[in-house]
């Protein structure tokens, strides 16, 4: 074999807290591993991972045995205890999942079920029994699940970066422009700085980017990231709600509703819609990059959506243009809202696989190339669900690096 001299074994793109819980586990895991990750932001968790409500989820809403399902309720327990050994700030609260109509007690049951098979503690709620809880909040029945939680993910992110002893590269330094495999050799990534970086195996953990980092590299992921944006209030008056309330979730989406969020830091976030963007960082309506619309637009499963769930779609379109529809939407779980309460906050935007038929893409997906490792759906939860998919990524690129030549 040639002789390379490369800077990294592992070369992780993609800062958010999949890729830097992944360079965790792979130092952890194999002590010596040599990793490097490229963050083309100006430092971590910039997107996806600190742009969130802050959920430590409980695994509820996820299908038993999927990945989702087991990631996330090991996951949760695993966050909690790593936010306690490292200082960070965080708070197991418990949260209401709230029936408003009859016709959604059903889904309601469902996810009782759900719960119980995934492990997961659930207290079933009459509506005496929801206002001990959130005395402003108003339903049918609800259901409690005591693990679910809260925390700083940003400041998870930044101690993953630092305890995972990982040589990390932020701006144009950490932003791949091009991508060179080369099976026998490995991965050489030329950056928007004009070096180049090598290593014997990438891992791609490009969130809203992901996609188009496997076509770099040579893969078809088959798939393209779709992007969502999610936004978001903050509550004026945060003494109405103690903790997390959510509404009984559609079962045909991965989006869980207008939800309340009390936050680590004590304010109360509301939201979000789900509205396509219209770029892949679209954070308001203002961001339009025409190539990334046409690449959206250009996507058969983008229109294969459309057709199936324009109700859906619409609805979310009316409230993100108008307050009053959607403070209408959070009057349906607190009754004492009122539009003046609602203060605009920053948006995120959900990374979300789409398939060529238009099926979104319902679990993590992670699919493996030659002398690559390519994370290609990790929306919420992931951030819960980081340490389990970080260890999963890991085992993949430490075989890939055993396996090489």
């Amino acid at each position: 074999m040639k002789k390379v001299a490369y800077d990294c074994d592992v070369l992780v793109i993609g800062g958010g807290i999949v890729g830097l819980a992944t360079a965790y586990a792979l130092t952890r895991t194999a002590p010596g591993t040599r990793v490097t990750v490229l963050e083309k932001e100006a430092g971590p968790a910039r997107h996806q991972t600190g742009r969130n409500s802050g959920v430590i989820h409980s695994g509820i809403y996820y299908r038993p045995g999927s990945l989702k399902a087991r990631y996330a309720v090991r996951g949760a327990a695993e966050m909690v205890k790593f936010c306690a050994e490292h200082d960070i700030a965080h708070e197991v609260t418990g949260k209401l999942i709230v029936a408003t109509e009859r016709d959604e007690l059903p889904r309601l049951h469902a996810l009782v079920q759900r719960g119980r098979e995934n492990g997961i503690p659930v207290r079933e709620l009459g509506p005496a029994q929801i206002t001990e809880y959130e005395p402003e909040v108003r339903g049918l029945a609800a259901i409690h699940v005591g693990t679910t939680g809260i925390c700083d993910y940003s400041a998870v992110a930044e101690r993953l970066a630092d305890a995972s002893g990982a040589e990390i590269r932020y701006g144009a330094r950490g932003r791949a422009v091009r991508i060179d495999r080369r099976p026998d050799l490995g991965v050489a990534v030329r950056t928007a700085d004009g070096g180049i970086v090598r290593g014997r195996v990438l891992v791609n953990c490009a969130g809203l980017q992901c996609d188009e980092v496997a076509r770099l590299t040579g893969d078809d992921p088959g798939m393209r990231i779709v992007p969502f944006r999610g936004e978001y209030f903050d509550l004026a008056r945060p003494e109405l709600v103690r903790g997390l309330v959510y509404p009984v979730p559609d079962p045909a989406f991965p989006f869980l509703g207008v939800h309340l969020t009390r936050g680590i830091h004590g304010g109360v976030h509301v939201g979000p819609n789900a509205v396509p963007a219209l770029a892949r960082e679209g954070y308001d309506w203002s961001v339009v990059r025409p190539r990334e619309l046409a690449g959206t637009l250009g996507w058969p499963g983008s229109w294969h959506i459309a057709r199936r769930h324009w109700r859906y779609g619409a609805g979310e379109l009316r409230r993100s243009a108008s307050k009053s529809a959607f403070t209408d939407a959070v009057r349906r779980l607190l009754p004492a809202v009122e539009a003046g309460d609602l203060v605009p906050a920053p948006a995120g935007v959900r990374a979300q696989a789409v398939l060529r038929d238009g099926t979104l893409v319902d679990d993590f997906l992670i699919r493996e190339g030659a002398r690559a490792v390519h994370v290609l759906n990790a929306p919420s939860p992931a951030a819960t669900a980081s340490l389990p998919i970080g260890r999963e990524v890991a085992r993949r690129a430490l075989g890939a690096l055993r396996g090489e030549g």
